[in-house]
């Protein structure tokens, strides 16, 4: 008799169509693959120590399974052995499993690949800093390299929200307040991590679907209060790019209720706005216990069940972290009659479409002989210490006093000036590691025993402020230190030494600000939401004693919010912000210090003088900004301490030549602004040139300015470059009054300048047509050329 060859079934064949792959695969599976799917479990789960248990594997993953939730984040494993231990878990279900369907495993990298030894690159509001999206898209292009090298398929990235209330603790993780910029470095980020497809590239995953930051009181998941107008002239702009510009193929809901309608249970929100209004066609994953939240946080459901039926029927189509609402309890809606099969079918069917994009089926498995070529690389490096630099915002600099001409003896005080840990953002993995092993969140402390030897030989490099501060100092400086106090507690007993080291120096540098992460030691990051906005703990207090030596200061801000400083704004001379900058942001730091980098940076996000301000933006309507009819407060100016787009140089810039043609235009035309820039001083050095406009009298109330385009460019002493910004007319749409997008005829101002309050040229040109026109696409970025 001839060998018997078994037939290869049709979903698992390339060369058929994806969609009738899909259909063969679905209709093969019974009830419980169907609902594995749509859920997760954590790597811990499925571990023996440091590998894949065969027994606990064969418990819980005998039908498959979704999604694997950060097998490095959530571990101490190494790239090489998080390499090891996905291939262990795909190849079991693969050869294991009736069907062999792959997993998608996901990882966190908002700072870059949230595991043991992945790069740690600046935090957003830092990178949004630098005011160059062509930065964010190398970054997440790394960080991508890193992901696959480890066999993470999706990423739980970028934050896609909108930064309004700074006392939210994740302000840190975004891009700031205006809806242009963020939605330019969101687009450029989901670009690096999807790269030229799926097949290589990540899943990017946009959050939080939406109006997460806006929160009542800065609380972290508390309800948010948005009208519909905003919502879709603001928030939702991001979203719209990421889906529309970039292809976004992932979603993540927000945690908290939209005007008493709770998203991760809101089908007009997940299904009707996302997938009928904006078009988007992937998949939708819950926030990490967003579905439980439903019964157990927000009330809405009466137990698990429910809330998954809630869940399910608004449009989420995985369950993650782990597996609570969409095993069991999503069974018995089933057969209770709360949701359908369709239902149930459809979002399987997003699920497969995903892992047949990503091409799992053919190739689930990663090189495990080359992971390490991809970690901790000199050119990652290089690039992390190129953002940082380029993110450093000179906010102050009185008297000249930076650059720092080689003072004989440096003073480096202040609670940042020697924890490499503080210049790393909340989702940094050492900040996880800190939730990881915090004894009072048991569902995270999932590491257990912590082999600190372990951790630490395995660990990036980030040297601290003072040890890059040291290094370009020089030989004929000596560099003094005293912390003076810490971060967050009441602790005085260290004024004394730090008095008297600022004594003995010619010049006095103060690393102050927060420490950002998760744990209740920390003062920025998610849940670490304040009701103050100044320096935390009695560091201003550190600041007034150091003050009264009388040598001349700096302040070196390491931060990741807005801080609420007008004391230090009128007393110190010279403020650099560096945000939360890592691994290479000491150094970034220290050359910005010494002049070896000349700061270009720019405010993303509008700096309040006091925290009974917020919310404080630029683009404010015209009524809005001041107190009808004396302007400011009893207390203070209405004024912000510094305006968005606020960042100063070592050299001088000067703006000429503006031209606006043609003088009128409709939809569908262009606008083109052309304007020239001079280097007018002694060094080179780098200005953000910010195109604004204003629809002064429109039906219904539009800011006083708008972000239009925006451009940095590099200019060597006296050099001059000519940039043409060409406006889309379209650009200037805005949701009416039936929230359909129109454009108005009238007069539109223009101004260009070097931040939203420092216009250097201003013009007009007439917007001519119907009084309104529809606009069937929204506009989100504005070409320049620049000669």
């Amino acid at each position: 008799m001839g060998k018997t060859t078994r037939t290869q079934p049709p979903y698992l064949s390339p060369v058929l169509r994806t969609s009738t792959r899909l259909e063969d695969l679905l209709a093969r599976m019974t009830l419980d693959e169907k609902l594995a799917q749509l859920t997760s479990f954590w790597f811990h789960e499925l571990q023996d120590g440091q590998d894949l248990s065969d027994e606990k594997a064969r418990a819980l993953l005998a039908n498959g399974i979704g999604q694997v939730s950060r097998v490095g984040g959530s571990s101490t494993l190494t790239p090489l052995d998080v390499a090891r231990a996905g291939n262990a878990v795909q190849r079991f279900l693969v050869n294991e499993t009736r069907l062999g369907i792959p997993a998608i495993l996901h990882e966190e990298c908002c700072v870059g690949y949230m595991g043991l030894g992945g790069t740690a690159f600046p935090q957003m509001i830092g990178v949004a800093s630098t005011w160059d999206p062509a930065l964010v898209k190398e970054m997440a292009t790394e960080i991508r390299r890193q992901l696959l090298a480890v066999g993470a398929r999706q990423a739980l990235a970028p934050v896609l929200d909108i930064s309004r209330d700074p006392r939210w603790g994740r302000t840190e993780e975004t891009f700031g307040e205006d809806p242009m910029l963020v939605a330019q470095f969101g687009v450029a980020c989901i670009q690096g991590l999807q790269g030229d497809g799926l097949r290589s590239g990540v899943m990017a995953t946009g959050k939080h679907f939406v109006g997460h930051s806006l929160s009542a009181g800065g609380l972290n998941c508390g309800p948010v209060q948005l009208g519909p107008r905003t919502l879709w002239d603001v928030w939702l702009m991001p979203f719209q790019a990421a889906i529309q510009e970039a292809g976004l193929r992932s979603i993540m809901n927000a945690y908290p209720e939209l005007d008493g309608d709770l998203v991760a249970a809101s089908r007009p929100i997940l299904t009707d706005v996302l997938r009928g209004k904006l078009g988007f066609e992937g998949l939708v994953v819950s926030d990490y216990h967003a579905i439980s939240m439903i019964h157990s946080f927000h009330r809405v459901a009466r137990d698990p069940r429910i809330a998954a039926a809630k869940a399910l029927r608004a449009g989420i189509d995985v369950e993650l972290p782990t597996r609570a609402c969409y095993g069991e309890p999503l069974r018995d809606a089933l057969e209770a009659g709360e949701v359908s099969m369709e239902e149930v079918d459809l979002a399987v069917r997003r699920v497969l479409q995903a892992k047949f994009d990503l091409g799992l089926f053919e190739n689930a498995l990663v090189d495990e002989a080359v992971v390490l070529e991809v970690f901790e690389t000199p050119k990652q490096r290089s690039l992390a210490r190129v953002v940082a630099r380029r993110s450093m915002i000179l906010l102050k600099n009185e008297g000249g006093v930076l650059p720092l001409t080689k003072p004989r003896v440096v003073a480096v005080i202040g609670p940042n000036a020697d924890q490499p840990r503080h210049l790393l953002g909340d989702y940094s993995y050492p900040a996880m590691l800190e939730l990881m092993t915090y004894a009072l969140v048991p569902r995270m402390a999932f590491v257990g025993e912590v082999d600190e030897d372990h951790v630490r030989a395995n660990s990036i490099d980030v040297p601290s402020v003072l040890e890059g501060i040291r290094a370009l100092a020089g030989a004929n400086t000596k560099v003094l230190h005293a912390p003076g106090c810490r971060v967050a507690d009441q602790d005085r007993s260290g004024f004394e030494e730090a008095v008297r080291v600022a004594g003995q120096a010619d010049v006095v540098i103060l690393v102050l600000g927060d420490k950002s992460g998760l744990v209740p030691s920390c003062t920025s990051g998610e849940t670490r939401d304040r009701a103050e906005l100044g320096l935390p703990g009695v560091q201003e207090e550190l600041v007034k004693a150091i003050v009264a030596v009388g040598k001349p200061v700096i302040a070196v801000l390491i931060n990741g919010r807005p801080l609420s400083i007008p004391w230090l704004q009128e007393n110190v001379p010279a403020i650099l912000e560096a945000w939360l900058p890592g691994e290479e942001g000491a150094e970034a730091i220290a050359e910005v210090l010494f002049g070896v980098t000349n700061p270009g940076g720019k405010l993303p996000i509008t700096v309040p003088r006091s925290v009974g301000q917020v919310p404080l933006y630029y683009s404010h309507s015209p009524s809005g900004g001041r107190s009808h009819w004396y302007g400011d407060y009893v207390e203070m100016p209405s004024s912000p301490l510094y305006v968005f787009g606020h960042g100063l140089s070592y050299t001088s810039f000067e703006y000429s030549d503006l031209h606006i043609s043609p003088e009128a235009a409709a939809s569908g035309q262009r606008v083109g602004v052309s304007l020239s820039v001079t280097n007018t001083g002694e060094v080179a050095g780098d200005e953000v040139v910010q195109l604004y406009v204003c629809h002064e009298y429109a039906s219904l109330p539009r800011p006083v300015k708008e972000l239009k385009g925006f451009c940095r460019i590099s200019l060597a002493p006296r050099e001059s470059r000519k940039l043409t910004f060409h406006l889309l007319v379209d650009a200037l749409a805005y949701y009416d009054e039936a929230l359909e997008l129109v454009v108005e005829a009238g007069e539109v101002k223009v101004f260009v300048g070097s931040s939203s309050a420092d216009i250097r040229l201003a013009g007009q040109f007439e917007l001519t047509g119907a009084a309104k026109t529809p606009v069937g696409q929204r506009v989100f970025a504005c070409p320049v050329e620049v000669t």
